[in-house]
Parts: C-alpha cells; sequence; structure tokens
C-alpha cells in the first residue's frame, strides 16, 4: 500500500533567525520546499542544510502569490504551509501525522499560538486563532493578496490538536519593519481596489482599530504588549490610509 506524503511549504526572506528550529520540528515532513526572495542572512543555506529544496525567487508578487509557488512546487499527497517563524510542536506534529494516515477532511485547521516582543498573547483578536494550514494537495489555494493572504477551500476545517507557535514580532525593529511593509502592501492593494485614502479616513480607522483591539478584544487583559499591540495596529492602519492618499485617489 503506497505510503501517504507529506510537504511542507515555506516562503522566506531573511528568516535564518527561527528557520532551523522550524526545519528541526519538521523533520516528520517528506518534503520541504522553501521559496526564498532574496535572502542575505544565509536562510538558504540553513534551509538547504535541513535538507529542504530551495528556490531562489526574488520578484516579489505578494504573500498569496509567492505561497502558491511553493505550493506548485511540491507533488505530495498532503501539503502544511506555514511560516519560518513557527514552531510545529510534537503533540501538533503527532495530530499532523494521524490525520493524513485516516483523513476525516480535505481541510485541517491549526491552534496558533503567537507571542510579541517576548511575550505570548491570549486576547486582543489574536488568541484563539484557528487557521486552515494542512490540507490535501489540490483542495485549497492561497489567495492573491499582496498581504494578509488567506487559503481558500470548500467545505469546513477540521480542527487538529497541539499549538503552532508563532514568533511572529521577536522585538521592536522587526516592529517597526512589519509595520511600514504592512501598510504599504495594504495601501497598494486597497489602491489598485479603487479605494479611496485622506487623513480623515487615516485618523478614523486608527482610532478605531485601537478601540477594537485594546477595548472590544479585551487586548488590555495582556497587559502592556496588549496596549504595544493596539497602538500598532492603529499605527498600522492610519498609515495605511495616508498612503492610501499619496497613490492619487483622495477624498474630496
Amino acid at each position: 500500500m503506497k505510503k501517504t506524503t507529506l510537504g511542507v511549504a515555506i516562503i522566506t526572506k531573511n528568516a535564518a533567525l527561527r528557520l532551523a528550529q522550524c526545519l528541526d520540528a519538521l523533520a516528520f515532513a517528506d518534503d520541504i520546499i522553501v521559496i526564498d526572495g532574496g535572502s542575505t542572512d544565509g536562510t538558504a543555506d540553513i534551509a538547504r542544510a535541513h535538507s529542504a529544496r530551495v528556490i531562489e525567487e526574488t520578484r516579489w508578487p505578494g504573500f498569496g502569490p509567492q505561497k502558491n509557488r511553493a505550493l506548485d512546487a511540491l507533488a505530495t499527497d498532503w501539503v502544511l504551509a506555514i511560516d519560518a517563524d513557527e514552531i510545529v510542536t510534537p503533540e501538533l506534529a503527532a495530530s499532523i501525522r494521524d490525520a493524513i494516515a485516516a483523513p476525516q477532511a480535505d481541510v485541517y485547521a491549526v491552534d496558533r499560538l503567537s507571542s510579541f516582543c517576548g511575550a505570548w498573547i491570549r486576547h486582543g483578536g489574536w488568541y484563539p486563532d484557528w487557521i486552515p494550514r494542512l490540507f490535501r494537495r489540490g483542495a485549497a489555494r492561497f489567495s492573491d493578496d499582496l498581504v494578509h493572504e488567506r487559503l481558500v477551500f470548500d467545505g469546513p476545517a477540521r480542527r487538529l490538536t497541539g499549538k503552532l507557535m508563532h514568533y511572529s514580532y521577536e522585538d521592536f525593529d522587526a516592529v517597526l519593519r512589519k509595520l511600514d511593509a504592512y501598510s504599504s502592501a495594504g495601501a497598494t492593494q486597497r489602491a489598485a481596489a479603487g479605494k479611496r485614502g485622506s487623513f480623515g479616513k487615516a485618523l478614523g480607522r486608527g482610532a478605531w482599530a485601537f478601540i477594537r483591539t485594546y477595548v472590544l478584544r479585551a487586548g488590555f487583559l495582556d497587559g502592556r504588549a496588549g496596549f504595544m499591540i493596539a497602538v500598532f495596529n492603529a499605527e498600522t492602519v492610519y498609515y495605511r490610509f495616508l498612503k492610501l492618499a499619496q497613490h492619487g485617489v483622495r477624498t474630496p
């Protein structure tokens, strides 16, 4: 009887900090593909040292299309799509193996727990965070969004046991880099869809993002980290709409 195979799809750019730990936790996979966007910190060498297949692709099409390139490079029966700063726990690894050995669905969601500057976050809309990541090859693809891409599939996703540990913002430098990158990508995406930006929208949407994160989603329960995340969300939205205004489509 043919063995059911599992492939892992990862995209990277200067992801050396956590990549070795990420790949060590994926030793049970049959194939790992890493699409690297032009790293200068040894990311590709780390991936190859952990038996991953590396494809260097510096033409950046956005997060969704880049992740689909990784999917297209795999020929395994099942695919696990994760990021280089995410670590599969032993319990989750066992749950993945059990799921593909006796499938009860085409798509499975994982329980992701994310950190912010060293603190694990359990409120503010960050947790619980069930995200579909394991799927039968051909049953799902990522949206073509430049940022905040999502997995597109039909039907419900079953839940796996175990945690996916996400080291999302290691330090304040990472926070500022992502703030700039996410606000720019979000502005570009909205401009392409004909959306408009202005100072008023930037101010109003930014304030609402803070209130939603810190108050309505109980971010205050995460203490100082919860406050910082609420400010980060507000600033990302604020600069997104200011940058959108600079795309030449302004509100009268």
